[in-house]
């Protein structure tokens, strides 16, 4: 009996380990074509390079500037150059704000110029500017419940950045709820960690319901002095001047190209940024950093001679900062397809050292999506966590379709976001190149796995 025992007990332990050292069949697979990818990825400083030549020579890039549609052009061209093939501008319509000249002066109690920028389709003040007392509130309920004192007066949202989806509601919202009370103007402290007097612009909403009035966004440092100012029983004062206006919506495109899928073509693995920018800065980090990424994943791919089953399609989206007017116009054209797009990858969140990705979809997708991110072990970047996906591949989403969005070392990123310190400088050549294989080795994957992504019952009727 004994004997039977431990005979039975070898048996288990010899399977046990046996099975243990079988590797996943996606390993066995693609273990070699990941590291290729990985290999091409971090030999030189290629996507640095290319990132820095597009926002050294064209700039920022707000929707419907020249400067958007001309680096649309030179990326299109580009993407050619590298052989990559369907290269084309789907046209969409996208806002046009214009911010024109624009200034901040402190009157009492004393004379001093102050750093702003105005937010995002915000309209102007009068010619003469607006001259008002400052009333500083901590939040809405603040405003709300000293609501009688703020007519004819200022709103200054002092508000501690605690984390960006919370903190943000000031500058998109503000603008209505001071309007609410009587406030001739709005603005907001910049929505971020860090200041070295950098004042942070971004999209604000109004409500069609309330008076429009002008808004902006001043420095951390300038909204701390306005309070403390306040706080003692000094008078504060100050003048706002803003030229802003919106023009007629403007013609732009979505910048696209195809490594086209060697069996199954009409299947889509789309990887993304959004080439678009505020007015400030370089709009390096957010998102030409994006963009590339995506970019030379796919132009890798087309190096190494590693075409997948299925196509991907690197999409270089308009309109992310002021109206997603590109990823809606994506999703309407292309509604019919997306029952085939297998997922949808953005990269917008800074081209920072990746630990993984984040992943939007199925139970059993994200089983599939994590023996995937096993490939990018040997770079740290094999994490996957809930949650991914961006705002231009958001719309098709909701339509269904996986979304996945690479997971990186965000800590800086509001140090700069829609600043004039958005440069090439914040970023590491290093870092983008671990991007860029995090991106290539994904999609690539994703591509050629002989199944796609499961989706979920009600996510695969959506579409």
């Amino acid at each position: 009996m004994r004997f039977r025992l431990l005979a039975a007990l070898a048996v288990s332990l010899a399977a046990s380990v046996s099975s243990a050292q079988t590797p996943d069949p996606i390993a066995a697979k693609y273990t070699a074509d990941a590291d290729r990818l990985i290999d091409a990825a971090l030999r030189d400083s290629a996507a640095w390079n290319r990132l820095a030549l597009l926002t050294d020579t064209f700039g920022h890039r707000l929707s419907g500037s020249q400067a958007l549609e001309n680096t649309i052009d030179w990326v299109l061209a580009e993407m050619k150059k590298d052989g990559l093939e369907n290269v084309r501008g789907e046209a969409v319509k996208v806002p046009h704000w214009v911010r024109g000249e624009e200034s901040l002066t402190l009157v009492s109690p004393r004379k001093a110029s102050l750093p702003m920028l105005g937010l995002g389709l915000s309209i102007a003040t009068p010619k003469q500017g607006i001259t008002a007392p400052v009333m500083v509130v901590s939040s809405f309920a603040d405003l709300t419940a000293r609501a009688a004192d703020a007519k004819g007066k200022i709103v200054l949202f002092d508000v501690p950045f605690t984390e960006y989806g919370q903190t943000v509601r000031y500058r998109g919202a503000g603008a209505v709820a001071a309007a609410r009370v009587g406030a001739v103007a709005a603005l907001v402290r910049s929505v971020t960690p860090m200041s070295l007097r950098t004042p942070h612009t971004g999209a604000m909403r109004y409500d069609s319901t309330v008076k429009k009035i002008p808004t902006a966004a001043v420095t951390v440092e300038d909204a701390m002095m306005l309070r403390r100012m306040i706080a003692r029983g000094q008078r504060v004062v100050v003048t706002l001047k803003m030229s802003a206006r919106m023009l007629p919506d403007a013609p732009s495109r979505n910048a696209i190209a195809e490594l086209r899928g060697s069996e199954l073509p009409d299947e889509v693995v789309i990887v993304s940024g959004h080439l678009d920018s505020w007015d400030v800065g370089q709009g390096a980090m957010d998102d030409g950093g994006g963009v590339v990424a995506a970019w030379e994943a796919v132009r890798l791919m087309k190096q190494l001679g590693l075409r997948p089953r299925r196509t991907v399609r690197v999409v270089a989206w308009t309109n992310e900062e002021n109206g997603t007017a590109g990823g809606n116009g994506y999703r309407d054209a292309h509604r019919a397809e997306l029952a085939k797009h297998v997922v949808a990858i953005e990269s917008d969140e800074g081209v920072f050292k990746p630990r993984g990705v984040g992943f939007t979809g199925s139970d059993s997708a994200t089983a599939i999506v994590k023996r995937v991110g096993a490939l990018l072990t040997r770079i740290n970047a094999n994490g996957v966590v809930p949650g991914g996906g961006g705002a231009d591949v958001g719309p098709m989403m909701a339509l269904g379709v996986p979304g996945m969005s690479p997971d990186v070392d965000g800590s800086k990123y509001f140090w700069y976001h829609h600043t004039d310190a958005d440069t090439m400088d914040k970023l590491d050549p290093h870092e983008m190149a671990l991007c860029v294989a995090t991106i290539a080795v994904m999609a690539y994957v994703i591509a050629d796995l002989p199944e796609a992504l499961p989706r979920s019952a009600a996510a695969a009727s959506s579409p």
